[in-house]
């Protein structure tokens, strides 16, 4: 199964024979994939205009062609970030363009993903003495570029660790604020954030505590 964030919306990717109508919330949209890549982008224009449907699943006999059809429509960028946790599991969150955000960029060319996440969490907030500790997971959204270009990124995620330290917000970046908070003030306070941050704090939760 694939997950792709278009818009805060959701679109599945999915093997037929995997799926199950009661996987699925109340009020989303199963539908076959009938093989012409080009009706791929019907579904990702109403998960970029329209309200009608949180979700989307679209399911065909061969996943890995679905795939393959629904990647050939985009250019595809890489980019790693991290969950930076201090020693009073407080989380290194950053504000930006009106949404808390956690930190992560581009991998630049023949960067290990890696050495990129480490590299844009320290750009980004200044933070010292920054250490990785593992893997946490991926994500995938769409987005348009400034000229309404699709693009298709892929981000990896890791759990990071650093000392509570003052944090300096990268400017350039339009990064205004660059705040520890503990998961559960984040949840709690019902800050605007991103789907796919909101994936990635979920599956930090589940796995974060094992790593201690």
């Amino acid at each position: 199964m694939y997950k792709i964030y278009i818009n805060d919306n959701i679109l599945i990717l999915k093997d037929t024979q995997d799926v199950q109508k009661n996987d699925f919330p109340d009020g989303s949209l199963l539908a076959p994939y009938n093989g012409k890549v080009k009706t791929l982008f019907s579904y990702i224009d109403m998960l970029e205009k329209s309200a009608s449907f949180r979700t989307v699943v679209l399911h065909f006999s061969d996943i890995k062609q679905l795939w393959k059809d629904f990647k050939s429509l985009f250019n595809i960028i890489k980019a790693s970030g991290g969950v930076v946790r201090n020693e009073n599991e407080q989380l290194l969150f950053i504000f930006r363009r009106g949404l808390w955000d956690l930190p992560k960029g581009k991998i630049e060319k023949n960067e290990k993903k890696k050495a990129a996440a480490l590299r844009e969490v320290e750009e980004e907030t200044s933070v010292k003495k920054l250490t990785l500790e593992t893997n946490l997971t991926k994500t995938w959204h769409v987005y348009r570029t400034n000229s309404k270009k699709r693009v298709l990124k892929k981000t990896y995620w890791y759990i990071m660790q650093a000392p509570k330290q003052k944090l300096i917000p990268q400017a350039k970046e339009d990064i205004t604020e660059a705040k520890w908070m503990s998961l559960e003030k984040f949840e709690k306070s019902n800050l605007q954030t991103y789907a796919s941050i909101l994936e990635v704090l979920n599956a930090y939760s589940k796995q974060g505590s094992s790593t201690l």
